[in-house]
């Protein structure tokens, strides 16, 4: 007989093992946690005890509690892994999860900055060097915040023709590393953000004043301030990746392109924005600045 705790500990470290991303292990950590003690609380402390009605009224009480059906819809997979794990252990002889089901959830619409709002963007930022090379970046490339964060200096190659440069994204916690094209726009912006960069020996492209590397909860911040100045109610940092995606594939850019640039895992991924734009019938092989 398998304890709870002692297979929730070895989920997480299989996990890890299976080189999942920080952020996933987290979450599945915590979820499965949040589960452990709630069938604690009906006495129920090994694995082989917990039945589908158990999971369900986990679930039950979420949902009586608050979250939304998106959060329950996370912790029904997180549930369902869980019991895989167990399954393929042979902790577990049957799989109370196989059959659990998940709430519907409906589909939030990307927001997709309008021409006008990204230009206004830009303006209220336009002082501000180092921001204005960031939004620049993620808005001419449709990268992460997380992969931006990681750049370095020497990710960056640049160009005095009209041809594009390069920007390479490494490998990131599950998520390929590819070779994006830099366009003028963002080239610009990141050209005279290095003029001003403080010359210290981390390569991190985005640095404090004070020569460390800018963290991604100080991005976010420092955008959603430039949002509420340029007065673009609604709209978060991926916003920008977002409208990197919808603007180009309005324009009749590849969609195997656009994804292969977004970094989409697949190509589904990058079809469910053409919902929400209008598509020219005839594609093109460049892609444009915004």
């Amino acid at each position: 007989m398998v304890p709870l705790k002692k297979a929730h500990e070895e989920f997480v470290e299989h996990l890890k093992k299976r080189g999942r991303s920080s952020a996933t292990i987290l979450a599945y950590g915590k979820d499965i946690d949040q589960l452990v003690q709630f069938l604690m609380e009906l006495q129920k402390s090994h694995v082989h005890e917990i039945t589908k009605e158990n999971l369900e009224a986990f679930m039950a009480k979420l949902a009586s509690t608050g979250y939304t059906p998106k959060s329950i819809s996370r912790k029904t997979n997180s549930t369902k892994t869980f019991f895989k794990f167990l399954k393929v252990q042979e902790y577990i002889s049957d799989d109370p999860a196989s059959l659990l089901s998940h709430p519907k959830v409906e589909l939030k619409a990307p927001r997709i900055l309008s021409k006008t709002e990204y230009a206004a963007l830009r303006d209220a930022c336009r002082q501000d060097i180092r921001t204005y090379a960031i939004i620049e970046i993620l808005l001419q490339t449709g990268v992460r915040i997380g992969e931006l964060a990681r750049i370095k200096v020497d990710d960056l190659k640049f160009t005095d023709s009209d041809k594009p440069g390069e920007l390479e994204i490494h490998p990131i916690e599950g998520h390929e590393g590819r070779i994006i094209p830099l366009n003028r726009s963002a080239q610009s912006a990141v050209k005279a953000y290095l003029k001003i960069r403080p010359d210290v020996k981390d390569k991190t492209l985005f640095v404090t004043k004070t020569g460390n590397p800018l963290l991604i909860r100080n991005i976010r911040s420092t955008i959603d301030r430039y949002f509420r100045l340029a007065e673009i109610p609604n709209a978060k940092v991926n916003d920008l990746r977002h409208t990197f995606v919808a603007h180009h594939l309005k324009r009749g850019a590849s969609l195997v392109l656009v994804s292969k640039i977004a970094g989409h895992k697949r190509l589904s991924t990058t079809e469910k924005y053409l919902a929400y734009i209008e598509r020219p019938k005839e594609e093109v092989q460049e892609l444009a600045e915004l």
